[in-house]
């Protein structure tokens, strides 16, 4: 039997920060990617694969130590290997006689996630609609007995 786990993520101010930021740039290593594919096709005809990227990933960290360098070097992994899915399937799509709909690049909007889902939005880090609001009463992990507080969290 498989089972699974799912968390609620209720960053503070300055995880909200820390993950928009990291957000920011692993969309800009996915852009950046799908760009190196498509200069090194139109230019001289070679298709580059993840292999190539993920090769390139640690000379791209060791120059950038504040910025790709700081993040994990396999949820940049990920990333690359989503943009190599989304080009696989495109392939697929084009031999099956579909639409192709090329890899698109990211944009700041439309990016939510790097390798997993996030609850804030990259923008301006707000929570999203469908996350409860936090308790305010302070109950939970203080010791104090959930049938005492009176606050939005006396439900759960």
């Amino acid at each position: 039997m498989r089972r699974s786990f799912r968390f609620l993520l209720r960053p503070t101010a300055r995880q909200v920060a820390a993950l928009a930021a990291c957000l920011e740039d692993h969309r800009q290593l996915y852009n950046a990617a799908l760009e190196h594919r498509r200069t090194a096709y139109a230019k001289a005809g070679v298709s580059v694969r993840y292999g190539d990227q993920s090769a390139e990933l640690k000379h791209i960290r060791a120059d950038d130590a504040d910025g790709q360098g700081r993040w994990s070097f396999s949820s940049q992994q990920a990333t690359l290997r989503r943009l190599d899915k989304a080009f696989g399937a495109f392939f697929d799509r084009v031999k099956a006689g579909r639409a192709p709909g090329f890899p698109r690049f990211r944009g700041v909007a439309g990016s939510t996630r790097s390798s997993g889902r996030r609850t804030a939005t990259a923008a301006g880090g707000t929570p999203s609609p469908a996350t409860p609001p936090r308790p305010t009463c302070g109950s939970r992990g203080s010791g104090t007995s959930a049938s005492t507080c009176t606050g939005p969290c006396a439900a759960g």
